[in-house]
């Protein structure tokens, strides 16, 4: 069992920059592949960035590429995204998930969520 916790989301104007932190209650934290996704109103969960188990390999969304950056620190059972150039379009509540799987950019692939934090972004 995983519990996930994020942090760091509020408001920012377009431009800005945010640092989203995911505390994780894993004994064996460093051997889950670890994700953002973000969920718009009315709009389905979608994926954002992934980091693989020793942090070796990082998967983007299209919409994120060189703008956000993942990283994990597993001494410390956290996983980062680092959100820079922020964008209305960014505007979601943003999600932490948890997965077994090596690597995975599909929602159906991980198991375990946080609550999400909201973000909002400025025109």
């Amino acid at each position: 069992q995983v519990q996930l916790a994020e942090s760091g989301g509020g408001l920012v104007q377009t431009g800005g920059s945010l640092r989203l932190s995911c505390a994780a209650s894993a004994r064996t934290f460093s051997s889950y592949t670890l994700a953002w996704f973000r969920q718009a109103p009315g709009e389905e969960r979608k994926f954002v960035a992934a980091i693989s188990w020793a942090g070796a390999r990082t998967y983007y969304g299209d919409s994120v590429k060189g703008r956000f950056t993942i990283s994990r620190d597993n001494a410390k059972n956290t996983v980062y995204l680092q959100m820079n150039s922020l964008k209305p379009e960014d505007t979601a509540v943003y999600y932490c998930a948890a997965s077994k799987r090596p690597i995975a950019t599909v929602k159906d692939d991980y198991d375990y969520w946080g609550q999400g934090t909201q973000v909002t972004v400025s025109s």
